[in-house]
């Protein structure tokens, strides 16, 4: 799993227990997620169609830098599928696991699905 980007906890992030903010935290997966998706499939036309299981294992506190990492799972014709694991930079300590996340390949006109044309393989890695 690479890890690609972080992000500062700020005061806006935090929820009425002084922690970060499960739906923030979700926001922040999708973003990062969608930006993996388009990088590795070469197309800014991806919609969210699916977030499977989501796991919060810890909290995050204000000031904490947070990081994402990514991975591919599987792709289809229309589809990638990617893990995204965040974790607290300093200890490496597991936030949140959002497993199972479903972006596809959509026409910039008709927003019907259309084949992106790329294996696991030709993906970058």
């Amino acid at each position: 799993m690479r890890f690609l980007s972080r992000r500062l906890v700020m005061p806006n992030d935090l929820n009425y227990a002084n922690s970060l903010f499960g739906g923030r935290a979700l926001e922040w997966i999708d973003e990062e997620a969608a930006i993996y998706a388009i990088c590795q499939l070469e197309t800014n036309c991806l919609v969210t169609k699916h977030i499977g299981a989501i796991s919060f294992e810890s909290a995050a506190m204000q000031g904490d830098v947070v990081e994402f990492g990514l991975e591919t799972k599987k792709v289809g014709q229309t589809s990638i599928t990617v893990t995204c694991l965040v974790r607290n930079k300093a200890t490496k300590k597991t936030i949140c696991l959002a497993d199972d996340i479903v972006f596809v390949q959509v026409d910039a006109q008709t927003r019907l699905p259309i084949p992106h044309g790329k294996t696991l393989a030709q993906l970058t890695v």
